[in-house]
């Protein structure tokens, strides 16, 4: 499978806002196909655990293409992410997303997987981390930056309220699931 040849033949670009959308026509084992690609830098994702309580910290805001797509009130229960800055590594990322959003300075982070959230369409690669955390953790209020029109609201919440949620279908989010998965499967969690 990985002696395929793939000749990029021209790049349009279709939308150059935040991110790019572009329009790229190749070749692929000398058959021609094109294909809208949106360019997104790369992101990282953090679950706080606190394997004594048995408490995670979550985030919830708004995700208008949610909204747009059947999501009632366009809020989402999610995990702490954010997009590298250039340059950043993806644990330096978390980490400054942790105090950003959550208010935690988190001091053991793991990185536990990769992935492509959306391959047939986007570029970004995301960098999964899950952390212990405690109370003595707790530098701030997070929410966000407001610079960024952020709003976010902080959520600790048991994890038989994480997993009712996930059952119910009221926590969607892929990147959330899968690190609740991954640490159910370590059995960081019982």
């Amino acid at each position: 499978m990985d002696n395929h040849r793939v000749t990029i033949e021209g790049t349009e670009i279709l939308s150059d806002k935040k991110y790019t959308l572009k329009q790229v026509r190749f070749r692929l084992d000398g058959r021609e196909q094109q294909k809208e690609v949106y360019v997104r830098p790369n992101s990282a994702v953090v679950l706080p655990y606190d394997p004594v309580r048995q408490t995670l910290l979550l985030i919830r805001q708004f995700r208008l293409p949610t909204f747009l797509n059947g999501n009632g009130n366009g809020y989402l229960t999610e995990c702490c992410a954010g997009v590298l800055e250039e340059g950043e590594t993806a644990e330096a990322c978390i980490r400054r997303e942790a105090i950003e959003e959550l208010g935690y300075c988190l001091e053991a982070v793991e990185k536990v997987m990769e992935t492509y959230m959306s391959p047939a369409s986007v570029t970004e690669l995301v960098y999964y981390f899950i952390a212990p955390y405690d109370s003595s953790m707790k530098v701030g209020e997070g929410g966000g930056l407001a610079a960024e029109n952020e709003f976010i609201e902080v959520l600790e919440l048991s994890l038989e309220e994480v997993l009712d949620q996930v059952s119910a279908g009221t926590i969607r989010d892929a990147k959330t699931i899968l690190l609740l998965q991954y640490l159910w499967a370590k059995q960081a969690l019982p």
